[in-house]
């Protein structure tokens, strides 16, 4: 059963950045595809950014150019480096496995990320 576990969220001012972390185990990591997703209060859960194991990315268009989704296939990690964080950018982060472009794994705790001044 894969489980996942995030990191590195935090309280940041307007413009800062912050590096997500995703330890994912009991499976074969390097053949997932891998999805950052997140939930502000009150709104459905958004898939933000999206790696495939050969390396090619996707991200929703609130994100694109600040965002950056990475992984490590050795260490089984994916990433989310976050910059110039915006307030509507507070939510929590958590990340999934995909299958058919759908979430396929059971969602871990999540990390808070809070941007305000």
């Amino acid at each position: 059963q894969v489980q996942l576990v995030e990191s590195g969220g935090g309280l940041v001012q307007p413009g800062g950045s912050l590096r997500l972390s995703c330890a994912l185990s009991g499976s074969i990591f390097r053949t997932y595809v891998m999805g950052w997703y997140r939930q502000a209060p009150g709104k459905q859960r958004e898939l933000v950014a999206a790696i495939r194991s050969g390396g090619d990315t996707n991200y929703a268009d609130s994100v694109k150019g600040r965002f950056t989704i990475s992984r490590d296939n050795a260490t089984n990690t994916v990433y989310l480096h976050m910059n110039s964080l915006k307030p509507e950018d507070t939510a929590v982060y958590y990340c999934n496995v995909l299958l058919a472009g759908r979430p396929a794994g059971s969602w871990g705790q999540g990390t808070q990320v809070t941007v305000s001044s």
